[in-house]
């Protein structure tokens, strides 16, 4: 029986690192000793949650950049390879929302919100597919809001369904090529994404980011023979799914 793998030494890229998951993921994962490339399109945002996050074990090192920009991307993923050699996992955390109803969505933000959710995720997975170590992961994190639908949020929606299918997607066709790949639906949690566009929203539903990073923790260090394609994570007080 194979055991369960050990994050320590392994190279992982989090992208929307600088703030609640993506922050909370890198924090664990540098407390067990990985190294930690920690992407964001923010560069005081990235630079900030360095500095908070100071006094994690391991290393956290950060890179500007945006994660549907090709150029961006190859340019993380090579210096990652430089210093390294390759790449073990590739958590696809960045995300963005625009709540608005469809008929005042701008077109452009419609096509921001997908560039970032769901391109996003395409371009880093694409590019990574070369770099990656034999049983390298990719993890993308989706939503409830890929399980059902609520108003005033068809792009975040749009993107998160899309993110769910193109997971499934990969983990059909890397899965031969020796790559894991997961999607983790994630309940609502207590971090800036919610709590700065939605002051009245009630803290009791939600849940702290870092149970969400445990699960993708645990997800990363399955034995190399076994890959779990999908979890979900959910807060018990949470009311959208199901």
């Amino acid at each position: 029986m194979q055991d369960s793998l050990s994050l320590a030494e392994q190279v992982v890229l989090v992208t929307g690192a600088g703030s609640g998951l993506g922050e909370a993921l890198c924090e664990q994962l540098a407390q067990q000793h990985a190294h930690v490339f920690a992407f964001d399109i923010n560069e005081s945002r990235l630079l900030e949650m360095a500095e908070r996050r100071s006094q994690a074990a391991g290393k956290i090192q950060t890179v500007t950049g945006d994660v549907a920009a090709v150029s961006d991307v190859q340019n993380v993923l090579e210096t990652i390879v430089g210093q390294h050699g390759g790449v073990d996992a590739v958590i696809n955390c960045a995300g963005i929302d625009v709540t608005a109803p469809v008929e005042e969505m701008e077109v452009s933000a419609w096509e921001r919100v997908l560039s970032t959710n769901l391109t996003g995720p395409f371009v880093m997975s694409k590019f990574a597919l070369t770099v990656l170590n034999p049983n390298g992961h990719i993890v993308n994190v989706a939503s409830t809001a890929a399980r059902r639908g609520w108003p005033n949020a068809a792009a975040y929606h749009a993107s998160k369904w899309g993110l769910a299918g193109l997971s499934q997607a990969l983990h059909a066709e890397f899965r031969p090529k020796g790559i894991r790949v997961s999607v983790v639906i994630a309940g609502g949690m207590r971090t800036p994404f919610l709590l700065d566009r939605f002051p009245d929203i009630d803290v009791t539903t939600l849940q702290d980011p870092d149970r969400v990073a445990r699960a993708i923790c645990f997800v990363l260090t399955q034995p190399e023979d076994s890959v779990i394609p999908e979890v979900m994570v959910l807060p018990m007080g949470e009311t959208s799914w199901p």
